[in-house]
């Protein structure tokens, strides 16, 4: 089964006919560590599916990249407001580990909306995203950088095995040093 078909699945069925649709959307595209899938200030024109490696959304401020947050696969990403309105993006998005994406044109997304399976799919993903943003804010808002890092070691997070500590460092908060 494809990657991003099992991925729908976790969140309601797709028949065969809605799938044949979906999957002519898809575009298959390798990632090498290091790229930029998307750049400040450029307009998103993609939905994408992280079916292997390892992403950080960053922005720039004062000179420095603040590492906002992190895809790990499998998930969908995207650049919400820059792709939803067609805006130029505020943040970028970096590929730390060489994986492949799928990618569908914001076009083909608008048309596969008429479908109730990928109608349902996006609405409980959104609903999903917005979760863990909550989630996010209510730890910047309630918890220490060094509290937030502590928890990440007890729970044995996945960034910490995968990202370098600098980049940890910023998506805490805080100088390198301080890890």
């Amino acid at each position: 089964m494809h990657a991003f078909r099992q991925f729908i699945e976790n969140y309601t069925s797709i028949p065969d006919p809605d799938w044949k649709e979906v999957e002519l959307c898809l575009r298959k595209r390798s990632i090498k560590k290091g790229e930029l899938i998307l750049e400040e200030g450029k307009i998103c024109r993609h939905l994408y599916f992280l079916e292997s490696g390892f992403l950080r959304y960053f922005l720039w401020k004062d000179g420095l990249d603040k590492t906002k947050f992190f895809t790990i696969p499998p998930y969908c990403f995207t650049s919400q407001r820059s792709f939803n309105f067609e805006i130029p993006a505020e943040e970028s998005i970096e590929v730390l580990e060489d994986g492949v994406i799928w990618e569908i044109k914001k076009t083909d997304r608008t048309r596969l909306l008429k479908l109730n399976s990928w109608n349902t799919f996006t609405r409980l993903l959104v609903q999903e995203v917005q979760f863990f943003t909550e989630q996010i804010l209510i730890a910047l808002q309630n918890e220490t950088a060094e509290e937030r890092y502590r928890k990440m070691l007890s729970n044995g997070d996945v960034i910490l095995q995968k990202a370098p500590l600098k980049i940890v460092a910023s998506y805490l908060g805080i100088a390198p040093q301080s890890l």
